[in-house]
C-alpha cells in the first residue's frame, strides 16, 4: 500500500494545468454554510437564514451549497445535513446540494445509504454526499452519539467501503431503496494525509478542509491526484476543492475587523472564555478592546494562513492563489461574519470579483 508523504523537496508533482490562464477560466466557486447563530435561542433565525443563503448563492452563480455537521454547539444550528438538504431543495432549483459533511462513524452506513439515495431521488443531478472521520463535536457528545456509547472512529475506512458498496453495486445486500442514482458523488473531507490517501485509494473526489486547518500541506491535493486509483469503483478521474475562511467587504478595514471578531470570539471558545450556552459572544467593537495578548496573537497568526481578507479583489487574487498553490479544480469558501447581510455581501462582492 502506498503513502502519502509531502517534502517541499518533491518536485516532481504533476502540475494540475499547463497555462495559468486556462486555470484561472476552469476553477469553481462554491459555498459552505454553518447555520451561524450568535444565541442558542434565535436557532429558527439561523436556519431560516440558511435557506435565504442557498437562495442568495443560486441567484449569484455559486456551483455548490453544502452544511456542516456539528454537534452540541450553541452557536452553530447545523446537527442534522441531510434534513436541512432536503429543506434546501425545495427552496432552491438549480444549485447542487450537499453535507459538508457527515460524520460517518456516529452512523451505520447502510443508513446513509439510503437517506441519501433519498435525496438524490427527490433532486435528481443536484446532491453531493460528503463524508468524513472528525466527531463533529467534543467526545462526550461523540459518546452519546453512538448507540452502544462508543464512537468508531477506527472503522471508518470500513465503513467507506461499505457506503461505497451500497450506492455503486446493484448486488450488494441488504438492497437500498430507493435505488441510488449513477449522479450521486461520495465526497472525502479531511484536513490531513490520512484523507487524501483514503480518498485516492476509493477513487473519490476530495475536499481539504484549509478552513480547519490552515497549516496544511500544499502537496495534498496534488499527491491526491497523482495516486488516484482509476480502477476503484468511484470517479473516472480526481477532483481536488479546497474549503477556506474568507472575509470580503468594501474595505481592508472592514474585513479586517469581521475577521478579528470572529478569531477573538473563537479563541474565547477554545480556551473556556466563554459559556457552554453560546452567552457572551463579543460584537465586533467588544471584540477590539478584547486584551491582545501574545497567546492571542499566536492564534490569530495561525488561523491566518490559507484563508482571504480583503477587498473583492484582494480576496479573488487570494482565493486564486491558494488554489492554483493546491491545485485545486474548485474552491468552497465559508465566511463566518456575525451578521446575516454582511455574509451575504461578502459572498456577492466574491463572485462579481470571481466573474470579471
Amino acid at each position: 500500500m502506498y503513502q502519502l508523504y509531502y517534502t517541499k523537496e518533491r518536485s516532481n508533482v504533476p502540475q494540475p494545468h499547463n497555462q495559468s490562464r486556462l486555470y484561472i477560466m476552469s476553477l469553481a466557486l462554491s459555498v459552505l454554510d454553518q447555520s451561524f447563530t450568535k444565541a442558542p435561542d434565535q436557532a429558527p433565525q439561523a436556519l431560516q437564514e440558511t435557506l435565504q443563503m442557498a437562495q442568495w448563492t443560486e441567484e449569484l452563480g455559486y456551483k455548490r451549497f453544502w452544511v456542516s455537521e456539528h454537534h452540541a454547539f450553541a452557536t452553530l444550528s447545523g446537527s442534522a445535513p441531510e434534513v436541512l438538504i432536503a429543506a434546501l431543495g425545495a427552496a432552491t432549483k438549480t444549485i447542487r446540494l450537499g453535507s459538508g459533511g457527515i460524520m460517518l462513524p456516529h452512523y451505520s452506513a447502510y443508513k446513509i445509504a439510503e437517506v441519501f439515495s433519498l435525496l438524490a431521488n427527490l433532486y435528481p443531478g443536484r446532491i453531493d454526499l460528503g463524508i468524513g472521520r472528525a466527531p463533529g463535536a467534543d467526545m462526550s457528545t461523540a459518546m452519546a452519539l453512538a448507540t452502544d456509547g462508543k464512537p468508531k472512529f477506527e472503522r471508518f475506512p470500513k465503513l467507506v467501503e461499505e457506503l461505497t458498496s451500497y450506492l455503486r453495486d446493484e448486488k450488494t445486500t441488504p438492497l437500498v431503496s430507493p435505488k441510488p442514482p449513477k449522479d450521486l458523488p461520495i465526497w472525502m473531507l479531511g484536513s490531513s494525509p490520512d484523507s487524501a490517501q483514503l480518498a485516492a485509494q476509493r477513487g473519490l473526489p476530495y475536499n481539504l478542509a484549509l478552513f480547519i486547518n490552515p497549516q496544511a500541506p500544499q502537496e495534498l491535493v496534488r499527491l491526491y491526484k497523482r495516486y488516484f486509483n482509476t480502477s476503484a469503483d468511484g470517479e473516472a478521474k480526481p477532483y481536488g476543492t479546497v474549503t477556506m475562511s474568507v472575509f470580503c467587504a468594501e474595505t481592508l478595514e472592514e474585513a479586517q475587523l469581521q475577521q478579528h471578531a470572529f478569531d477573538v470570539n473563537f479563541y474565547r471558545f477554545v480556551t473556556g472564555q466563554r459559556s457552554a450556552d453560546g452567552a457572551g459572544l463579543l460584537s465586533i467593537e467588544q471584540a477590539q478592546d478584547f486584551p491582545l495578548t501574545d497567546q492571542l496573537k499566536g492564534f490569530i497568526a495561525q488561523r491566518s494562513e490559507n484563508r482571504a481578507v480583503g477587498t473583492p479583489g484582494q480576496v479573488n487574487t487570494t482565493v486564486r492563489k491558494i488554489a492554483k498553490n493546491f491545485g485545486a479544480d474548485e474552491v468552497m469558501v465559508v465566511t463566518n461574519m456575525m451578521e446575516f447581510e454582511d455574509r451575504k455581501r461578502s459572498y456577492q462582492l466574491l463572485k462579481r470579483a470571481f466573474d470579471a
